[in-house]
């Protein structure tokens, strides 16, 4: 018997440290980190085709840049729901960019595109990154689906990370909710 309650024991634990490192799981810049610069190429914003910085032309405005992998059905959510906020907190110069990380960006373009067209993204750029690791400094880490990161003067204030899988309707109003971190 005593061994069938160890067993039980250990199999909880071990149960418990998986829920806790995937609850836990530290992807992008922390609050209070300083967002550096970093180019992207823009795909739908108002530079398209060029490679630029939208953190130094966003300078000390509030903005909520995400790191996606693969564009899916709950990030267009994502995506839709900030750039909804983008165009009614215009008064508060809230700005939002989006940047797909991928080893092949003209693969990329074409979907995200369609994306912006279907969804009527109008605020928000859609931009790549020409590797699947991000800006090193940014230390995206390789098991986040999503990363979202919120700051105001560059200095970090919100950030959620997401497994694939793991970005759904309640995430998502989270991620907006928070959104409020920054337009004070």
């Amino acid at each position: 018997m005593k061994s069938f309650v160890a067993i039980c024991s250990m199999g909880l634990m071990l149960s418990a440290c998986q829920f806790v490192s995937a609850a836990d799981l530290k992807s992008g810049l922390q609050v209070d980190d300083y967002a550096p610069a970093f180019n992207v190429t823009d795909v739908t914003g108002p530079q398209a085709g060029k490679k630029l910085c939208y953190r130094c032309q966003y300078g000390d405005r509030p903005v909520v840049s995400v790191f996606v992998r693969k564009m899916d059905a709950n990030t267009a959510k994502l995506v839709k729901q900030l750039d909804e906020l983008v165009a009614k907190h215009e008064d508060k110069k809230m700005a939002a960019f989006v940047t797909v990380l991928t080893g092949d960006p003209d693969a990329e373009e074409t979907e995200l595109k369609k994306l912006a067209k279907d969804q009527k993204i109008a605020n928000t750029p859609l931009t790549v990154f020409e590797n699947a690791v991000g800006p090193t400094k940014y230390k995206i880490d390789e098991n986040a689906s999503v990363t979202v990161m919120m700051w105001v003067d560059s200095n970090v204030k919100v950030n959620h990370a997401f497994k694939a899988g793991e970005l759904t309707d309640a995430s998502i109003a989270k991620v907006i909710e928070d959104t409020a971190k920054i337009l004070n």
